[in-house]
């Protein structure tokens, strides 16, 4: 498998979220190399996306979501979990993917104690899952997955069936339908869409 490049991340960004379904996010720490094939992604997109970070325009937090494609945007959600993003389109276009969850491949035994759990379903089904699995905070924010040894993502495979439906917890553009996740994985979020039976304008 080859690292995905800046390229593959500077394009619409729901296009990006959903190529990339069953590709692999690998995590590096302190030595041991933790991986997942990402199951399940949301696409975000900046002043056209109320429900966007970016939707009001730059400030500290979102600063990175200006930049280039390709960067971890890493943030701490409702106080409770840090989230990780990967940003997308041109600089000074915003545009975001969160990870909303991963299948474990590799160091599956760490990702478990990081989660203090007993096994490997529920360990990274979920935005705040996913980066507590993989020992992620805000350290993380800004990190260039393109040329980082610490946190990349590698080409997959395409699932043979991808679901779509709007996105999970918001309460603006709750028509958009831009979640995506491989259909029939067990490692899915089970976190319910803001809305049913839409079209995505």
């Amino acid at each position: 498998m080859s690292r995905l490049r800046r390229k593959f991340f500077e394009r619409y960004t729901p296009t990006v979220a959903k190529d990339l379904l069953g590709c692999r996010l690998v995590r590096v720490d302190r030595g041991s190399r933790l991986s997942g094939i990402i199951v399940e992604t949301e696409a975000y997109r900046g002043r056209r996306d109320p429900a966007s970070h970016a939707y009001r325009g730059k400030t500290p937090r979102n600063e990175v979501m200006f930049g280039p494609a390709g960067r971890a945007y890493v943030y701490f959600s409702m106080g409770m979990h840090h989230c990780l993003n990967v940003t997308t389109e041109l600089p000074g276009d915003p545009g975001a993917v969160l990870l909303r969850a991963i299948e474990p491949i590799e160091g599956v035994a760490q990702m478990i104690r990081n989660r203090g759990l007993d096994e490997a379903l529920h360990v990274a089904d979920g935005p705040g899952r996913l980066t507590q699995a993989l020992s992620l905070d805000r350290r993380s924010n800004g990190e260039d997955l393109i040329t980082s040894d610490a946190l990349y993502i590698e080409s997959g495979r395409r699932p043979r069936r991808i679901g779509v439906s709007s996105r999970v917890g918001i309460s603006r553009a709750r028509n958009r339908k831009w979640r995506f996740f491989v259909v029939g994985s067990g490692f899915v979020s089970s976190g319910r869409p803001a809305a049913a039976g839409t079209q995505n304008p």
